[in-house]
């Protein structure tokens, strides 16, 4: 098939457009006319070329505006047609004029941090929590970077002159806080304010209508949607994505056509999943609250498929005791996924950290998915009542060999 016809091309004006018909629709305006139906997918590594002349001419232009090149694509690593089409329709989500994609969340995080970084600005202003492992990176000083971490509050105080960007995370992982945008991004100044949107998705939240320049997505999440792809995204302005296009070209973090594939159809049943999920996470939240067995649930004003909750017995019990939810790390998927945070997704912050941020021993962080309500309270309902019982059980059975090991064992710093 021609490359060239494969490459998206901008639509024609148009009124503006719902979100849900955006979700279905962008990205695969041209489909018809290239009498297609379902958006192909082009797993080309490399394209013949005739002319090399003309290749360098538009090396060289790349190199020196970093604009997605015009004509057939050079090579999977600069441009892929399959991802240009996901990074137009999230662009078109989030309202901003352009996105860049990424093999994952942190590779995206990875690129805004060398881009800042290029222009001699290191320095990062940070609000806790944060996912854990964007949490490390800029702790960590492993770009090469620095993080002051202040409360929303104090962040115009903490901005010096090399300072490169603002960051947060609303509503927060794990703790689900959420934070203004457009009072903090007010407070920033001229310091672009990035806002990491994974929990909330544009579905409920645009963070660029309150004043954010960038936005971050773990693509592997809600946009997505199925747990079976891994990627990241970054919506920004013209400007800032070719630099990013440029970091990524360097730097290798490409998102594979198959998964650009996957989150382009994953985005056309995001507000329908996004709306379905919130509305049993919401009930969830409301019948935990009311539970005795239950010290503090954390549910965002802005809604959402996340729901946290501290309990007053053991939360590892929890974690070994539900059969219908799933103890997995990350979240996102049509099905519904439990974790201890300071026991995985957190566990590469230091302790003192993860406790002053609010990620205490006993919460635990739930993905809420597509499954009907009340099996999903049953299956927690009965997990909290084992965890109650667990003080009667005989010291015997306590003995009794496991053929796997607790979660309380199965520590590490991996996925959200």
């Amino acid at each position: 098939m021609d490359t060239e016809a494969m490459s998206p091309t901008p639509p024609a004006p148009f009124r503006s457009r719902a979100l849900a018909t955006e979700a279905v629709h962008a990205g695969r305006d041209d489909l018809a006319s290239l009498g297609l139906h379902a958006a192909p997918i082009d797993l080309s590594t490399t394209y013949p070329s005739y002319d090399s002349r003309g290749e360098a001419a538009r090396i060289d232009a790349f190199a020196t505006t970093g604009a997605r090149p015009d004509g057939p694509p050079v090579y999977a690593r600069l441009d892929n047609p399959t991802t240009a089409r996901f990074e137009t329709a999230l662009a078109r989500l989030e309202g901003t004029a352009s996105a860049v994609a990424f093999a994952s969340g942190m590779a995206a995080l990875t690129a805004v941090l060398l881009a800042r970084a290029s222009l001699g600005l290191r320095h990062v202003v940070a609000v806790r929590p944060l996912y854990g492992c964007s949490d490390h990176l800029l702790g960590a000083g492993l770009l090469g970077t620095e993080v002051t971490w202040t409360d929303p509050a104090g962040i115009a105080d903490a901005i010096r002159p090399d300072t490169g960007l603002v960051m947060v995370e609303t509503p927060a992982n794990p703790t689900l806080a959420e934070i203004d945008i457009r009072a903090v991004a007010h407070s920033c100044g001229s310091v672009p304010l990035l806002v990491d949107n994974t929990f909330a998705t544009p579905v409920l939240q645009r963070p660029v209508e309150h004043g954010a320049r960038i936005v971050l997505h773990s693509a592997t999440k809600y946009l997505g949607g199925h747990g079976d792809v891994m990627g990241g995204v970054v919506a920004c302005d013209e400007e800032f994505a070719a630099t990013l296009r440029q970091v990524r070209f360097a730097t290798g973090g490409v998102l594979h056509p198959m998964a650009g594939y996957l989150l382009l159809r994953g985005l056309s049943t995001l507000p329908v999943r996004i709306r379905a999920a919130s509305a049993s996470a919401a009930e969830l939240a409301r019948r935990l609250s009311a539970d005795p067995r239950v010290a503090r649930v954390h549910y965002p004003e802005v809604g959402g498929a996340m729901v946290s909750f501290e309990v007053f017995g053991d939360p590892h019990r929890i974690i070994s005791d539900v059969r219908l939810i799933t103890p997995a790390v990350s979240l996102g998927s049509v099905d519904t996924l439990i974790q201890h945070p300071a026991s995985i997704s957190h566990r590469i912050v230091a302790e003192g950290d993860r406790r002053a941020a609010g990620v205490g021993e006993r919460l635990l962080r739930m993905s809420v998915g597509l499954e009907d309500v009340e099996d999903l309270w049953a299956d927690l309902c009965q997990a909290l009542s084992a965890e109650a019982a667990a003080p009667a059980r005989s010291s015997a059975a306590a003995q009794v060999p496991r053929t796997r090991p607790s979660a309380a064992e199965r520590t590490g710093s991996g996925g959200r």
